[in-house]
């Protein structure tokens, strides 16, 4: 995927485009629907597909030092998108002068003159430009101002068109801060993850038999602390990937009095070493909240119950991966 950082920077055989609008975070089934409708747009067009969006997050912007929220930091965002088959991508930064942009200034200035954009599309409740005064309102008379079409995507609920199950980013988030992992996987369509580099912990689990993988959780909205089932995503050494099943702990580690939130993952049935390495982990189910141990012992023997339970729900068939793997545009092949 192309990404540019710059609505001037656009090469002239990429303009006169559709584009989709919005930030996407969690990349869940409304935003699927949303990036579906420009595509299929940009087919019977015949025009470069675009999605439009911007980086940090307007709420980490105004709220600098509020705590994380964002279900998918930026490159986990862009891997979304990658996946599902967007070409090209403009994220532009969301600073001041941006913020302070007025909504008929930003169609004009970035959809207008910098893209050339022949069709915006954007879901029913898409807000920009300086206090959000801009809306789908405003983008439908500014298309027809500046002679370019728009599609708003109405709400994509769970059971028909019930208004109460609308698939929402914040909705989503109160999931897994509740530990309902299967809640916030069929609304996002696919398995929530975490990717990042292989940290060096300090290799406590290698004494009693189980070594972890040690993940920051920086950037990420931080879910109910606890044991999981999961999967992991890793390196197979020729290039590719393959995909390992496992139990992971998200939290402080109170048995060993820390405070910092880490992200520790167990492999099953594997030694090697991948350390500095990137790999992604699959949230599949929540087992346990998080606990204090009196020592080593007993919680070797919570991880052992742990690591069966894991077992047995990851080959749970309502559990299979395939069943929420994000898919692929049309005619695009095949989801990694």
């Amino acid at each position: 995927m192309r990404i540019f950082r710059h609505h001037m920077d656009i090469p002239s055989g990429l303009h006169g485009g559709v584009v989709a609008l919005g930030n996407f975070d969690g990349f869940h089934r409304g935003h699927q629907a949303v990036i579906a409708a420009a595509a299929e747009e940009a087919r019977l067009l015949q025009a470069p597909l675009w999605v439009f969006t911007t980086e940090p997050h307007p709420r980490s912007f105004f709220r600098p030092d509020a705590p994380e929220f964002r279900l998918t930091p930026f490159r986990a965002k862009m891997h979304c998108l990658e996946i599902f088959g967007v070409e090209n991508s403009l994220v532009l930064n969301f600073d001041a002068e941006l913020a302070n942009k007025l909504a008929q200034d930003f169609v004009m200035e970035v959809l207008v003159e910098g893209m050339g954009i022949r069709h915006a599309v954007c879901g029913y409740d898409y807000r920009f430009g300086k206090g959000r005064g801009g809306g789908v309102d405003v983008l439908r008379w500014m298309g027809e101002m500046e002679h370019f079409g728009v599609t708003v995507v109405a709400p994509v609920a769970e059971n028909g068109d019930r208004v109460a199950n609308v698939y929402s980013s914040s909705a989503i988030r109160r999931a897994l801060e509740e530990g309902d992992v299967r809640g916030a996987t069929q609304a996002l369509g696919h398995w929530w993850f975490i990717d990042g580099h292989v940290l060096e912990g300090d290799k406590r689990g290698r004494t009693i038999g189980f070594p972890t993988l040690n993940l920051s959780m920086q950037g990420y909205l931080l879910p109910r602390f606890g044991v999981y089932a999961v999967r992991v995503r890793i390196p197979d050494g020729a290039g590719g990937f393959m995909v390992r099943d496992g139990v992971a702990n998200i939290g402080r580690r109170p048995t060993f009095n820390k405070e910092d939130v880490t992200l520790e993952v167990h492999i099953f049935d594997f030694s090697g070493d991948l350390y500095g390495q990137v790999v992604s982990v699959e949230l599949v189910d929540f087992i346990r909240p998080e606990q204090k141990f009196a020592g080593l012992e007993a919680l070797k023997a919570h991880i052992l119950a742990d690591a069966a339970e894991a077992r047995r729900r990851l080959a749970d068939p309502a559990l299979r991966r395939d069943l929420f793997r994000l898919p692929r545009l049309r005619g695009l092949g095949s989801a990694a």
